[in-house]
């Protein structure tokens, strides 16, 4: 009983401190990224951006193997004879594996950087190609280091030490900037962008090196090597590997295209409003990802999908609740925002982030659901289907860039989310994994009418008396935010939420 209120203490506490640190990136990121901008232009901003998207495609080499462990790690917990041998073998399986790929992953950036060139379109000149070569080579390290750390990163999250892998990650968002703007100042420029996330990323494989070993008792055993065991973890990670396919595709090949295509400067406005969209993103997989323990445990305990439907459903309804108030505001005060945080000439980012970010409403307050598929191992099939999504994305982005420049490739995203995460997804879990998804929605329903109720109100006020000052942001901000947050509290929430929110405010 201690220990489960531990656990519960370290989910809440990991959540909390997740959001924190959603808050804190964010609001690097309104200094940082204008700072950016000022310091090396919208051109090398483009090119840091479209470099960083073709070396991250090297994250594929993972091949799903992260996922793989938590389930490989609960199964063995649950159901083996010999669990802590078991344990070891998979933690040395592990280790060696990600060496290898990391090494490999280095090896392949590099001679990627050797042929930059081939990746940009001939606007690019021959000083920004060889900017884009130096990114690529220290981008490569970079991936090398995060792969060294996986194995451990893994671990941590197995035993549920969601603060410290929070916490660890606060760090690197405040630190990353300071060290990136100290190294701007001396003249490094985009390279020294680069360089400070290699820097900050070495530094927190040091630290998970630590924790595992010296606070976790983390043991390898690394023979005899357990080529069944591999053989059973590829199976399983070749399907997260599809649909890791998908995520790239959708998320990064899009700035390939327009560099191959357009201009920096095209490409710079389309990075700005993927970057508004990945705070969507992020808000959702924070709260998401300190279930996946539980979720691996409840599947190999006991496979209760009337459990699963209900967790899916009550971490959906937090979901929904956040993503709407967010959505909500950008939609408000948004368009002044970004074109004081990235300046006219990115002014489209608005229309582009809001466009590609309000169909991601159904995956992402769906995001455990996620984690139930590949719990039991019934992941193959959103895989494919993704894949095939991935794929209408970028057929629609290639035919219509020449005559709509980044608005082709939000169209394709669009229409992949629709029918993929969308209308494909929500079948499956109903008729294959067994989740009752009437049960889920009916959860989700006030908060949506609510939602677009409360939003409405607020652009019919923006478009009579449109923000024109910082003062109007922050006075449209505040009273969207009080009208939206008295909503919920006496049209949302239960008796039960309530009394936990008046407690909450006594303290």
């Amino acid at each position: 009983m201690h220990q489960n209120r531990i656990i519960k203490g370290q989910r809440k506490k990991g959540a909390i401190f997740g959001y924190i640190n959603i808050a804190a990136k964010n609001l690097v990121s309104l200094l940082y990224t204008p700072l950016l901008l000022h310091y090396i232009g919208n051109a090398d901003y483009g090119i840091y951006q479209t470099t960083y998207s073709l070396i991250f495609s090297l994250s594929l080499l993972s091949m799903g193997f992260t996922e793989a462990y938590v389930r490989f790690y609960m199964q063995f917990k649950e159901k083996s004879e010999k669990p802590d041998d078991r344990i070891k073998k998979l933690n040395g399986l592990y280790l060696v594996t990600y060496f290898v790929i990391a090494l490999i992953a280095t090896i392949i950036g590099v001679i990627m950087a050797s042929r930059a060139e081939i990746f940009f379109s001939k606007e690019f000149s021959c000083n920004e190609i060889q900017l884009a070569r130096i990114l690529m080579i220290i981008m490569s390290v970079n991936i090398g280091v995060t792969f060294l750390s996986t194995p451990f990163d893994a671990f941590i999250m197995v035993h549920e030490e969601f603060v410290f892998q929070q916490t660890r990650q606060l760090f690197t968002q405040v630190a990353q900037p300071v060290l990136a703007v100290v190294l701007l100042e001396v003249g490094w420029g985009a390279v020294g962008v680069a360089s400070a996330q290699l820097v900050l990323t070495t530094i927190l494989l040091l630290l998970n090196i630590r924790f595992s070993l010296q606070k976790l008792g983390m043991k390898f055993i690394f023979w005899p090597y357990e080529g069944k065991l591999l053989k059973g973890i590829l199976v399983f990670s070749f399907w997260v590997l599809l649909s890791q396919i998908f995520d790239l595709i959708n998320n990064q090949v899009p700035n390939y295209l327009l560099a191959a295509t357009t201009t920096a400067t095209i490409v710079a406005t389309f990075a700005i409003a993927l970057q508004i969209r990945s705070i969507f993103i992020s808000l959702s997989v924070t709260m998401s990802n300190v279930f996946i323990p539980k979720i691996n445990n409840i599947v190999a305990r006991s496979n209760d999908n009337t459990i699963l439907a209900e967790l899916m459903a009550k971490v959906g309804r937090y979901q929904s609740i956040l993503f709407i108030y967010v959505y909500g505001g950008f939609l408000i005060v948004g368009k002044y925002f970004v074109d004081i945080w990235a300046g006219n000439t990115n002014q489209a980012a608005y229309g582009l982030a809001a466009a590609m970010t309000l169909p991601l409403f159904v995956p992402l307050i769906q995001n455990t659901g996620i984690e139930i598929q590949r719990a039991k191992n019934k992941h193959k099939m959103r895989s494919l289907i993704y894949l095939f999504t991935a794929f209408l994305d970028i057929a629609i982005s290639v035919i219509l860039i020449p005559r709509y420049g980044y608005w082709a490739t939000a169209i394709g995203y669009i229409l992949s989310i629709l029918l993929g995460p969308g209308v494909f997804m929500n079948w499956y879990y109903h008729r294959t994994i067994g989740l009752d998804m009437l049960f889920f929605w009916r959860h989700q329903l006030p908060s949506m009418i609510n939602g677009i109720i409360v939003i409405s109100a607020g652009m019919l006020l923006v478009y009579l008396a449109p923000v024109r000052s910082i003062f109007m942001f922050i006075g449209y901000a505040l009273v969207y935010s009080l009208v939206y947050l008295l909503s919920i509290y006496f049209f949302i929430l239960d008796e039960n939420e309530k009394h936990k929110v008046r407690a909450l405010f006594r303290r």
